[in-house]
């Protein structure tokens, strides 16, 4: 099987593009992050609850370390939350500063609540994020589009691209990346270079995704002799591919994790393993590339080594698909608005989310917005 990288994502889903307005603020976009653990309510940190407007993490940090004198290398984050938006995150800071967080005051920031805890909050130390987000200009058969849409995704999920936002403010980090993996670019800021390398395997892996997703459609879309002959596959692994229930074709040697979070594990199995899938007890996974990762085999391996490039830097595989839970919509029709509340997993984005049920790009690049995991 051979294939050519694809500089467009493709979309799951069959409808055709559907029309409304989004624009990230405050007011049509809110991100609530949900922590990992109860916090113990005793230790030498102190756990804030906070919310913010129209900053990116970094942002508030800096400006509570300013006011309290507390340094922005003790304090812990779980994830980065949107700039253009209004965001409830959890952070920790030394419990030395807890006389001055009480007398913390900012604009754009409010302390909701504080805790003692043991730990310092690491990366990655949350369950995920539950989303609102207003999409304006919604006609009425435009929102008929939509409920059917989100039933799809609420029963098979939606594919788990990296958003534009893991790109930088004008998208090519990843080429940064790419010359720093090749040697033809330097950089000296470790942190920076850090950046553009993770851009780069975040843009294999959407173009990975990309690929699996294009062969999915051909499969669910074509006869098994067209796909056979299409694909160069054995007719009769075709027919056990388009017997799969998800529309997301696994492939023989995909490597899985149990889904929301488990091992990593060969799909031996693949009917069994699809069926899994649909349930959604399981998940395929893809490349990031580089060190230290496990990687697919078979078929699977035919397609993954195309996205597959030396590099230094450790790798790791993510979920191909995730599951949105806990999904409500509302149309208001007097206003044309139409309502989304849902969760996602830690490091998926709800603006992937909005584009497959757009069937287009939504990023508005002339307001330079940044919107972060």
């Amino acid at each position: 099987m051979q294939g050519t990288p694809l500089l467009n994502r493709n979309y799951y889903l069959n409808h055709s593009s559907i029309d409304f307005h989004f624009a990230q603020s405050p007011r049509d976009f809110v991100v609530d992050e949900i922590p990992l653990y109860e916090f113990s309510g005793e230790g030498e940190h102190l756990v804030l609850h906070v919310r913010k407007k129209n900053l990116t993490t970094w942002e508030m940090v800096d400006i509570i370390c300013n006011t309290t004198g507390c340094k922005a290398k003790e304090v812990g984050t779980a994830g980065l939350k949107d700039k253009n938006a209004l965001t409830t995150q959890y952070i920790s800071v030394p419990a030395r500063i807890e006389e001055a967080i009480k007398s913390f005051e900012h604009p754009l920031i409010k302390i909701l609540s504080s805790v003692r805890h043991n730990n310092k909050i690491r990366t990655g130390h949350l369950k995920g994020n539950r989303f609102f987000i207003r999409l304006k200009k919604v006609l009425p058969l435009s929102a008929l589009k939509l409920d059917q849409a989100i039933k799809h995704i609420s029963k098979d999920g939606m594919p788990n691209y990296f958003g534009y936002q893991r790109f930088g403010n004008d998208g090519d980090n990843y080429k940064l990346g790419r010359e720093i993996v090749e040697g033809k670019r330097k950089e000296k800021n470790k942190k920076k270079a850090r950046l553009f390398v993770s851009a780069y395997q975040s843009h294999l892996f959407n173009l990975w995704l990309s690929r699996r997703i294009e062969i999915s459609r051909l499969c669910s879309g074509l006869s098994a002799n067209e796909v056979s002959e299409v694909l160069n596959l054995e007719l009769s692994l075709v027919k056990r591919i388009q017997k799969q229930p998800h529309p997301f074709k696994m492939l023989p040697g995909d490597l899985c994790m149990h889904y929301p979070y488990g091992k990593i594990f060969y799909a031996e199995d693949l009917e069994e393993e699809a069926k899994l899938f649909s349930q959604k007890d399981r998940a395929p996974t893809g490349l990031l590339p580089g060190k230290k990762v496990k990687k697919s085999e078979d078929i699977a391996h035919t397609v993954e080594k195309e996205f597959d490039t030396p590099m230094n830097e450790d790798g790791t595989r993510r979920y191909a698909f995730v599951f949105p839970e806990e999904i409500d919509t509302e149309y208001k029709e007097d206003k044309a608005w139409y309502e989304m509340h849902f969760t996602l997993p830690k490091g998926s984005y709800a603006t992937v989310l909005i584009e497959e049920l757009a069937k287009r790009e939504i990023r508005n690049y002339e307001e330079g917005n940044t919107i972060e995991e």
